[in-house]
């Protein structure tokens, strides 16, 4: 059964209620929509009920954006594992260091789960051509869920970007549009011709079922770590939506009776010290981010220089009572390597950047030594050899 419902502004700006039957983007106000779902009614799920389910996302179908008698577009996405990090964690001094390992999703990345919601509705709703503007993972997740749905696919993509990604959207087919610029200007050129063509934008909060296969990260997290929440999540943002969409089902998982109401994560955005646009505007107490003039940095899932989902992000941050940190380049190499050789896990830039917000907490006095902490490592080391010291 599907408690799925309607969409909803996230501001809320008073716009009606609308229905996911149809297809939506941003509210008309211009924020992001929302998911929402008959929580009262959702109660009467047990948890129970997921025992003997297949371990992916979707074992939490009756929270997804899914009808009755629809099927989702997946690959085997989600349900990745949570590492008890012992080797990494005795190094920093935490007795509960945990890794959520995201690269053994398809493609390689977080980003199956955001696409495989997103593509699944997409489906539904009559599209024909997704369309979406990439620094890499998110658009190979997206080539790759269209072939799977029998969609056509226009990835949008800067020219700098490294060559996997570009390649690796090819492979499954989708049509590479090379980009001058960032990730900005690649959505603004895959705007500019995708409108007036029909076809369906997948960008990152500009439409509304992203977030909700990213907000699985927390169901899973509930699950793994026997319906409690840890203390801290250390998560490295970008466009942001992983972060959102896990303050969003937290509040889900509450609502349901899944997980005692009571102190959630401490959440903690991670951002490279050259594109760092939500750091700058926490450490200022603003609720928007400015743009960040010449954004450069090594983790391509961190060259974001404004997020839509800006002050979603931030409320997030604030009401978690974390925070949010900026890493160089150079100490998200270091971080990737100690994850590697204490812990055999292959990660990405991010999740190297992930490592060093920790290792800083913790030397300061913030995280303490029996706290239990989630480092998320969204995507893989595989795509990224080329940054690794020769």
């Amino acid at each position: 059964m599907s408690f799925f419902s309607h969409l909803e502004c996230s501001v809320p700006c008073g716009a009606p209620l609308l229905d996911p039957r149809e297809r939506h983007f941003l509210c008309s106000c211009g924020a992001p929509l929302l998911a929402r779902y008959d929580l009262d009614k959702a109660r009467a799920w047990q948890r129970g009920s997921l025992q003997g389910r297949d371990a992916t996302m979707w074992r939490y179908r009756e929270m997804l954006p899914i009808y009755d008698g629809e099927e989702p577009i997946t690959l085997g996405e989600g349900f990745t594992p949570l590492f008890h990090a012992r080797r990494l964690g005795a190094s920093i001094g935490l007795d509960r260091l945990y890794i959520k390992d995201e690269s053994l999703n398809p493609t390689n990345s977080f980003k199956a789960r955001g696409q495989s919601a997103a593509i699944t509705r997409a489906k539904y709703v009559g599209a024909t051509t997704i369309a979406l503007p990439t620094a890499g993972n998110a658009g190979n997740a997206a080539a790759a869920y269209a072939a799977a749905a029998g969609l056509a696919c226009e990835v949008f993509i800067p020219k700098d970007a490294k060559r996997p990604f570009i390649d690796e959207c090819r492979l499954y087919g989708a049509n590479v549009t090379l980009v001058d610029g960032l990730i900005t200007d690649a959505g603004r050129m895959a705007a500019e011709k995708g409108a007036p063509l029909g076809w369906y934008d997948v960008s990152t909060l500009k439409e509304p079922y992203r977030i909700e296969g990213k907000k699985t990260m927390a169901y899973e997290l509930a699950e793994q770590m026997d319906w409690r929440w840890p203390d801290w999540i250390i998560y490295p943002t970008g466009g942001g939506t992983g972060m959102v969409g896990m303050w969003k089902a937290f509040e889900e998982v509450e609502r349901i009776g899944w997980v005692r109401a009571g102190r959630r994560p401490r959440m903690v955005s991670v951002q490279a010290e050259n594109c760092a646009p939500i750091v700058r505007a926490y450490a200022e107490g603003s609720d928007r981010a400015q743009p960040w003039e010449g954004a450069a940095t090594i983790a391509d899932g961190l060259r974001v220089p404004r997020a839509i989902g800006d002050f979603l992000i931030l409320r997030a941050i604030r009401e978690s009572g974390g925070t949010a940190l900026a890493v160089t380049d150079a100490s998200m190499v270091k971080g990737m390597l100690e994850i590697g050789k204490r812990e055999g896990i292959s990660a990405a830039p991010e999740g190297g950047a992930a490592l060093v917000a920790i290792e800083r907490l913790v030397a300061d006095g913030s995280i303490k030594p029996r706290e239990s902490v989630v480092l998320f490592n969204t995507g893989g080391a595989l795509k990224y050899l080329d940054v690794l010291p020769r």
